[in-house]
């Protein structure tokens, strides 16, 4: 066991040096790849985060504009509406003064007939 110990190379090896600083080396890399991809990681999220919020405004903008010509088609409707009632009321008025001027025009032909008889029989 004593020859294993002292078979072990000296801290001051230079080969036992190299593979250290080897071994550094890789490690450092490591590191260094794994900070590179989490800045990578955190871009990506910045950048959805980004996305997602310009399609929410975006999303909330076309909502905005449909309410807004949802609202135009109502009026537009109402105003519409209101306009045929108005022209059916407008109708209905020009339709009984023409039942009654016609009412009385027969009238008047009637009591005319009936005077032209009555002036026979005399």
């Amino acid at each position: 066991m004593l020859e294993r110990f002292r078979a072990r190379p000296a801290v001051d090896d230079p080969e036992r040096q190299r593979k250290l600083a080897e071994q550094k080396a890789v490690a450092e890399a490591r590191e260094a790849r794994a900070a590179l991809r989490k800045a990578e990681r955190e871009a990506e999220a910045a950048r959805r985060a980004a996305e997602a919020k310009a399609k929410a405004e975006a999303d909330a903008a076309a909502a905005r504009e449909r309410a807004r010509q949802e609202a135009e088609a109502q009026a537009m409707a109402a105003r519409t509406e209101a306009e045929q009632r108005e022209r059916a009321v407008q109708l209905d008025e020009e339709k009984k003064t023409r039942a009654l001027a016609l009412a009385a025009e027969q009238k008047a032909k009637r009591d005319a007939r009936y005077a032209a008889r009555k002036a026979r029989q005399r």
